[in-house]
Formats: structure tokens, C-alpha cells, sequence
């Protein structure tokens, strides 16, 4: 047993190491390859690779070998391999990574449906769908990418694309890999995969811990990062899975970024010294899959979050402290660290989920069929508070001029949502229509007047189609068109008037979303994928002033 330590300025992943062999200890052969197939259990956004060519519209996959090849650092890296998808960096560590699909606004991935093991990852999916966490990369063994019609298989997002992050599979025997990476700015990660039979049950386990001084100054970074999975065999068609996670942040992050001449100054200051961000994520699922005969498999899960976030910080534009004018104690910069308070953006999430898919395959003459129905309860549950102390190091509200609790809002959302897909191929041609249903009530309670609670109520309904069609022109290329209904529904703060607890009758954001391409296999180790792709928007949700910003108000721009 041997361990090297490599002290490089880019730090290396888990993923990278097995290829350079940094500070590893290789117990046994690497838990997951590219060639794993994924269980019965799993939920199926597209599978391996080669899934691909039968898919009638644009997808595209990242493997294990991909991921390894690249010796990618964060999500954002990896997804930047994908034509279409941009993932912008916000703290370069890919915490809270901003990923847009095909032109849409990257800004806190709000357009695109990020899921893992075909489950939502999003700690709010319907009622305020935007990433301030991630999990690490080295979590998964493979990332699956939808932009064309077959995303109407998830939701409620069907705009720009959906996102699925694949954990690998728990292993027959015992197999463990651990890793030591050290890097510039204070770099230091330790990474450990295990797994095997135990009691009965195949297990594996995977834990994170990463830290860093950041990119600029006072930007420290910490983060925790622990996931469970275990599965159990109940006779010959009946399958288990427990999957538990705990994610922690600990950042010294600010909002804010610099003006020209601060970055001309010194690119790399942080003049908000004091703001900080806190963060805690766990999340379960438990899945029970059913193989009812050789073409027929129901898969159920039922799967709970709970994510708590603390962000205090001094400024979140440039009209907010500390260029306050009418606080005297934040009239300039030079109050910054002195008598200027501070906001804390205080968020907790309870979001729950119960979903039932039913996949069965059959032939028909010449034609073969797949199908697949599906019908999910999705329920959220929000408590915003916003509290302003007096001083930049407070934490709790103060008395000064704009101090005190400034948001006290409850937030609920119920949702019912159901599909129904088919896949029809008969000789070359392949056919795939599908249906998407939304329900979605909100409900919104502020709060900051405890003696009279504003409430309100709205409701919205959608009916989201699809088809695709694909061509198998030859073994090895394919051509594909498709059409659909793009969805995306309003967050519950802007769907429901937080003063007079009226409806503001947004609607929900769709659009007609249209494609062509052709893929296929050039030569050995060279493929083509070309996509031409429109977005109509029917009506799409912006903020009602040219200028926008922070706090803008939104409407409906038709």
C-alpha cells in the first residue's frame, strides 16, 4: 500500500486520478467504469451511450472515461464538453453553478431540470427552481443531457433541457478507492469511495471533503459531502434502494463583484470581508422496482429534502448597502467595514416527492413499441426571512434606519403531474409522441405583520406535448427531428402579489420548441452531431422595466 502526493496548481479530481494515480490508495479495482450498465433500479434518463442512436431528437451523454480524459475539476468543466450547454463560473470551485442550454439564461440554472438518478436535485424544483448548492463531481460516474422532445418524460422544466446525474451502481464485492489532492490558493480535498455486500444488502459509500482560499481574497471555501446507497434484492423481480446524502458549505462568498476601477486596482480583492454563506443539504429517496414480467418494470419512489441556507451579506446590487444614501451609517465604501450593517438572506426548504413509473414494451406486427406512464405528487414548503443587523459582522435584526426583519414570508406549493410516451419502430423510422399534464397550486403567507397575514392563492395548469421522429439512414448515422412544448412555471414570489396577496396572473412561461440533426459515427473515434433547433416563445416571463435588476418586478411579455 503506497500513497503519492501530488502538489500540482490545478488540483486533481477523484475522477483524474485513475489515470495519474495522485494520491491514491488503490484498495481494489475502481467502483464504477464506463462500461457499467445501469441496475434495474435506476430511473433511465437515456443509458449508456449508445441509447443514443435510438433516441428521435438531441442528447448527449458524459462517461466515466470522458470525465477522467478531461480531468475535469468541477460540474461546470464537465458539461462545458457538451455543444449547447454553458456553465458559468460564479466562485470557480462549481458550487453554485449557472448552466444555461441552447442561449437561455444561465443565471442560478433556473431553466434547466437537474436530477440525479432520474430524481430532482433541485431542493425546490417547482417553486423557486435555482441552484445555491451542488454536489461534487466525483459523486458520479456518468451525466446524461436532454434538449429535445423526450424531456417531457420529467419536468415541470421542459424549456432549455434537463440534467441527470448517475451515481454508480453498488458493487457485488468489496472495492475502494481513496484520494489526496493538494493544490495552489490553499487547495486540500480528500475523497473516498467504498463499497460491497454487507447484511445482506450491497452498499456504497461515498464521502468529500474540499477546501480552499479561493480564487480572490477573503473567498474561502468548505465543503462536506457525504452519500449512501444501498440496495437490496427481494427475490428475483423486486429490487430496493435507500439513497441518503448530507451536503455542507461553509464559504466566505460575497454577492456583490467589483466596480472597473477596483478591478483595475487589484482583479482579485474582495472588499466585503464579512459576508458569508452557510449552507446544509440532506436529501433521501427510496426506490422499489418491479420487474412484473419481461416487458413490463414499475418503478416507485418516494423521496424527501431538507435545505437550509444563511446568507449575510452587505450588498446584493448597487443601489443596496453600503451605497445606502439614506442610512446614514452606509452613505459610502468607507462605512463598509465600520457602521455599515449587513443582510441576512435566511432560506429553509422542506420539499417532498411520490412518483410511479410504469415501462412496458410489446410488438405489434412489424412495429415494436416501448412505452412508458408515469404520475409524481410533488410538495413544497418554504420559510423566507430577510433580517437586517446593525453592524457588518451582526446576525441578528437591528434598529438603525433600514434594519430589522424586512421578509417574513411562508410559501407552499402542491403539485400533480403525469406522462405518457411511446416509442414506435418499424424498420428504420422510429416514432416517439408523448403527453405531459401540470397542476400546480401556490399559496404564499407574509408574515411580517403578525397581527394581519397577507394571504394568497393561484393556480396553474398545462398541458405539455412532444414527438420525435429519427432515421436510421445507415449503421452508423441518424437523423432526427422533433417539436414540443416548452414549460416553465413561475416561482411562487412571483406568481402571487406579496402586499395585497392577489394573483398577478404571470401564467406559465412556454414556448414551441423545434429541431433537426443528424449524428452519427464518422470514422473510429470520431463522431458528428449537428442540431439546427428553434425556441417560439408564446409567452416568456421577464422583468417589467428595460433596466430590470435585482428586485425588478416581472411580467408576462407574451
Amino acid at each position: 500500500m503506497s500513497i503519492t502526493i501530488n502538489n500540482t496548481a490545478r488540483p486533481l479530481s477523484y475522477l483524474t486520478t485513475a489515470l495519474c494515480a495522485a494520491g491514491l490508495i488503490a484498495l481494489t479495482p475502481a467502483i464504477a467504469t464506463a462500461e457499467a450498465v445501469a441496475p434495474v433500479e435506476t430511473i433511465i434518463v437515456i443509458g449508456q451511450k449508445d441509447g443514443l442512436r435510438t433516441i428521435p431528437g438531441s442528447g448527449a451523454t458524459i462517461e466515466q472515461a470522458d470525465l477522467v480524459r478531461a480531468r475535469v475539476l468541477s460540474v461546470n468543466e464537465a458539461l462545458r464538453q457538451v455543444p449547447g450547454v454553458f456553465a458559468r463560473d460564479e466562485e470557480g470551485m462549481g458550487l453554485r453553478p449557472n448552466i444555461g442550454i441552447r442561449g437561455l439564461s444561465p443565471t442560478r440554472s433556473s431553466k434547466v431540470l437537474l436530477l440525479e438518478d432520474g430524481l430532482p436535485l433541485s431542493f425546490a424544483p417547482y417553486g423557486d427552481n435555482a441552484t445555491y448548492y451542488h454536489p461534487p463531481i466525483r459523486r458520479y460516474s456518468r451525466i446524461e443531457i436532454l434538449k429535445g422532445a423526450s424531456q417531457i418524460r420529467f419536468g415541470p422544466n421542459t424549456v432549455g433541457g434537463v440534467i441527470n446525474y448517475v451515481t454508480p451502481p453498488a458493487p457485488d464485492a468489496f472495492e475502494g478507492q481513496a484520494t489526496w489532492a493538494a493544490g495552489s490558493d490553499g487547495y486540500l480535498e480528500a475523497d473516498l469511495n467504498l463499497g460491497g455486500p454487507i447484511a445482506g444488502m450491497r452498499a456504497l459509500v461515498h464521502a468529500n471533503a474540499t477546501q480552499s482560499d479561493g480564487a480572490r481574497d477573503n473567498q474561502s471555501l468548505k465543503i462536506n459531502d457525504l452519500y449512501l446507497k444501498l440496495e437490496k434484492s427481494l427475490g428475483e423481480h423486486h429490487e430496493l434502494t435507500l439513497r441518503v446524502s448530507r451536503y455542507g458549505e461553509d464559504s466566505q462568498v460575497t454577492y456583490s463583484g467589483l466596480t472597473q476601477a477596483e478591478y483595475l486596482a487589484n482583479r482579485r480583492q474582495n472588499p466585503f470581508v464579512n459576508d458569508g454563506f452557510k449552507a446544509v443539504r440532506v436529501g433521501s429517496s427510496l426506490l422499489w422496482a418491479w420487474e412484473i414480467n419481461d416487458t413490463t418494470t414499475l418503478k416507485t419512489s418516494a423521496s424527501y429534502s431538507w435545505f437550509n441556507r444563511d446568507w449575510w451579506r452587505q450588498s446584493s446590487n448597487s443601489a443596496q448597502r453600503p451605497n445606502d444614501f439614506s442610512d446614514p451609517a452606509c452613505a459610502s465604501m468607507a462605512n463598509l467595514l465600520t457602521t455599515c450593517g449587513n443582510e441576512g438572506r435566511l432560506r429553509e426548504y422542506h420539499t417532498y416527492g411520490l412518483e410511479s413509473r410504469l415501462s412496458h414494451s410489446s410488438e405489434m406486427g412489424a412495429v415494436k413499441f416501448e412505452s412508458e406512464y408515469g404520475i409524481r405528487y410533488s410538495d413544497e414548503r418554504q420559510n423566507r426571512l430577510q433580517i437586517n443587523s446593525d453592524t457588518p459582522t451582526g446576525r441578528t435584526p437591528g434598529i438603525s434606519v433600514n434594519a430589522g426583519v424586512r421578509e417574513n414570508n411562508l410559501r407552499y406549493l402542491q403539485a400533480w403531474s403525469g406522462f405518457a410516451t411511446t416509442k414506435a419502430s418499424i424498420g428504420a423510422w422510429t416514432i416517439s409522441p408523448g403527453v405531459r399534464y401540470e397542476h400546480i397550486d401556490f399559496q404564499r403567507v407574509n408574515r411580517l405583520n403578525p397581527a394581519s397575514p397577507v394571504r394568497g392563492e393561484d393556480q396553474i395548469q398545462e398541458w405539455i406535448p412532444g414527438l420525435g421522429v429519427s432515421y436510421k439512414i445507415n449503421p452508423r448515422f441518424a437523423a432526427y427531428v422533433g417539436v414540443h412544448k416548452g414549460f416553465s412555471p413561475p416561482r411562487v414570489e412571483d406568481a402571487i402579489n406579496n402586499t395585497t396577496g392577489s394573483s398577478i396572473n404571470l401564467g406559465s412561461e412556454t414556448s414551441t420548441n423545434w429541431e433537426a440533426g443528424l449524428r452519427g459515427d464518422l470514422t473510429k473515434g470520431v463522431a458528428v452531431d449537428l442540431t439546427w433547433f428553434r425556441m417560439d416563445f408564446d409567452n416568456q416571463i421577464v422583468p417589467s422595466s428595460v433596466a430590470g435588476g435585482a428586485g425588478a418586478t416581472l411580467t408576462s411579455a407574451g
